[in-house]
C-alpha cells in the first residue's frame, strides 16, 4: 500500500514556507497522544492548549512529521512551517478529497448520526476499501482530518457532519463534496444556541451545499420538517430526493418490524423491492436509521442485499446505546450504557428500549439520567415533559443529576423517585449501591452531564462482564 501522504504531495497541498525534510505519513492526527509511527502531526492552537508545546513529544513518538507555524525548540524531526496550521489541515483536506475518486456519503441529524455512520462504514467495508470519520469526527477540525485520512485506495466514504450554532455546516459540506447526504432526523437539539427547530432545519439542510453532480438527499419522510429539507436540497442543486420511514411515498419504507431486547426483524421496501433483514442493535429508532442506511447504500451504488445481510453485525457503541450483562452477586445486571449524550428524542428511544428489556427474576428497571444540554430556556420543561415516557417504561426507581432535571423529578410518581443530586459525582455512588441481582440499568445524559462516571461506578460494583 502506498503512503498516504509524501511531503511532495503535502507542499503541493500547502504551501509551506520552509520545509526541513522529505518525509512518508502514513496517518495525520492533531491529538500529540495519539501519535502512531509515520503520522503527520498538525500544531493546531486550542481554547485552553497550543499543539506546539506537544510537537517534540510527538516528533519523540514516532511522527513523520509536524506542521507548525513557530520555531519550536527541542524538535527533532521533519518539520513542516506554514502560516496557519489550521488552514493547512483544511487546504490538505481538500487535497485528499480532490485526489479520490471514492463515493462519498455524509451524515449529519439530530439524532443518529454517529450509529449511521458507523453503520454504513460497516456495511460498505464489506464490500470494498472504505473509509469513514472516527469517533464523532464531525467539527471543524475533526471533518478535515477525516478528509485527511482518505487514502487514495478508499472506493466509499463516510463522514459525520454536526453543529451546534447556525453556520457551521455548510462550510464543512464543501469541504466533503458528497455523492450522497442523509439527514437521520430534525428534533430540539441545540435549540438553545439556534431558537427553534426549524432553525435547526436549515441548519442541518446546509449538508447539501457544494454537492457532487448528480447527487442525492436521503431524507426522514415521517418528520414534520421533511418538505422544508427537500426544498434547501433543491435550492443547493440536488434533485435526486430518496425518502425513508413509515410512509408509503418512502422509497425505503418499513414494512414491519419485530422489536426485541436484542434487536429486530425488519421487513422493507427499498425502491419496491421486498427485503428482509435482522438488525443486531434494539429499538424502533434504530429500524428507521437502517432504512436510511440502506437507502444511502442504494445511492451510493453498492449492492443492498450484501448490506442487508451484514446489518445482524450492526449494534450499538460504548455510550450510544451499549448493552453490557454484569457479573453482580450470584446473578448479573444489565447495563445498558448511552451516557455519551442526550436530548428529548434519544431520551424516549432509549426509555421504549428500557420498556422492552426484561429483568431477571426478581429485578427491576432502574433509571438514572443526567441534565439534556443546550436546550435554552425551555429546558426545564422538556425535562419534566419526559415524565409520561419515564413512567411507560416501567423504570421502578429513577435516579436524577443536574439542575434541569429537578423539573422532571417533581412530576415523577412518588414511588419512582430514587434520588435527585447535583451532579454525576455525587449520584453515581447512590446508584451503584441501590443495584440488586437481575436488575436492568440504563444510564443517560448529554456529554457535559458527565454520566459516564455513574457508568464507572456501576462496573467497579459489579464483578466485571460476561456473556448474554
Amino acid at each position: 500500500m502506498s503512503a498516504l501522504w509524501t511531503s511532495d504531495e503535502v507542499v503541493r497541498a500547502i504551501s509551506p514556507v520552509a520545509l526541513t525534510g522529505p518525509f512518508e505519513a502514513s496517518g495525520v492526527t492533531f491529538d500529540s497522544r495519539a501519535v502512531a509511527p509515520g503520522d503527520l502531526f498538525f500544531a493546531l492552537a486550542g481554547e485552553t492548549t497550543d499543539g506546539h508545546a506537544f510537537v517534540a513529544d510527538a516528533l519523540k513518538r514516532g511522527a513523520a512529521a509536524a506542521v507548525v507555524s513557530r520555531d519550536v525548540p527541542g524538535a527533532a524531526g521533519n518539520l513542516v512551517r506554514v502560516p496557519d496550521t489550521m488552514k493547512a489541515l483544511v487546504d490538505l483536506g481538500r487535497a485528499g478529497r480532490q485526489r479520490s475518486t471514492a463515493r462519498i456519503a455524509s451524515v449529519t441529524g439530530s439524532v443518529g448520526k454517529t450509529s449511521t455512520k458507523d453503520a454504513l462504514r460497516v456495511l460498505l467495508s464489506a464490500q470494498a476499501p472504505t473509509s469513514a470519520s472516527a469517533a464523532s469526527f464531525n467539527n471543524h477540525v475533526g471533518v478535515p482530518v477525516s478528509l485527511c485520512r482518505l487514502p487514495r485506495e478508499a472506493r466509499y466514504g463516510v463522514f459525520e457532519i454536526g453543529m451546534n450554532h447556525a453556520g457551521e455546516i455548510e462550510p464543512l459540506a464543501r469541504q466533503v463534496e458528497a455523492h450522497v447526504g442523509v439527514i437521520t432526523t430534525v428534533g430540539p437539539v441545540h435549540v438553545g444556541y439556534l431558537g427553534s427547530e426549524e432553525a435547526v432545519a436549515d441548519e442541518k439542510a446546509c449538508l447539501f451545499a457544494g454537492m457532487a453532480e448528480g447527487a442525492a438527499a436521503v431524507l426522514n419522510a415521517d418528520i414534520v420538517h421533511y418538505e422544508r429539507l427537500a426544498g434547501h436540497a433543491r435550492r443547493f442543486g440536488v434533485s435526486r430526493i430518496v425518502r425513508f420511514g413509515r410512509s408509503e411515498a418512502a422509497e425505503a419504507r418499513l414494512v414491519s418490524c419485530s422489536l426485541q431486547d436484542s434487536g429486530s426483524d425488519v421487513v422493507a421496501l427499498i425502491h419496491g423491492r421486498r427485503i428482509e433483514y435482522r438488525l443486531g442493535a434494539a429499538g424502533e429508532h434504530w429500524v428507521l436509521n437502517s432504512l436510511a442506511v440502506l437507502a444511502v447504500v442504494e445511492a451510493l451504488g453498492a449492492d443492498v442485499d450484501t448490506a442487508a445481510s451484514k446489518l445482524a453485525t450492526v449494534g450499538a457503541s460504548p455510550g450510544r446505546g451499549a448493552r453490557r450483562m454484569l457479573k453482580f452477586g450470584g446473578g448479573t445486571v444489565e447495563l445498558l450504557d448511552e451516557s455519551y449524550n442526550a436530548n428529548p428524542m434519544s431520551v424516549r428511544a432509549m426509555l421504549a428500549v428500557l420498556a422492552r428489556t426484561e429483568p431477571v427474576g426478581a429485578g427491576r428497571r432502574l433509571l438514572a439520567m443526567g441534565d439534556m444540554r443546550e436546550l435554552g430556556e425551555g429546558a426545564d420543561e422538556y425535562h419534566g415533559g419526559l415524565a409520561d415516557a419515564v413512567a411507560a417504561s416501567g423504570a421502578a426507581k429513577v435516579f436524577l443529576c443536574g439542575p434541569h432535571m429537578a423539573a422532571l423529578w417533581r412530576r415523577l410518581a412518588p414511588g419512582q423517585r430514587g434520588v435527585h443530586r447535583p451532579d454525576s459525582q455525587s449520584l453515581a455512588g447512590e446508584v451503584a449501591a441501590a443495584l440488586r441481582e437481575g436488575d436492568v440499568i440504563a444510564v443517560k445524559g448529554s456529554l457535559g452531564s458527565k454520566m459516564k462516571v455513574v457508568v464507572d461506578a456501576i462496573l467497579a460494583a459489579s464483578g466485571g462482564e460476561t456473556g448474554r
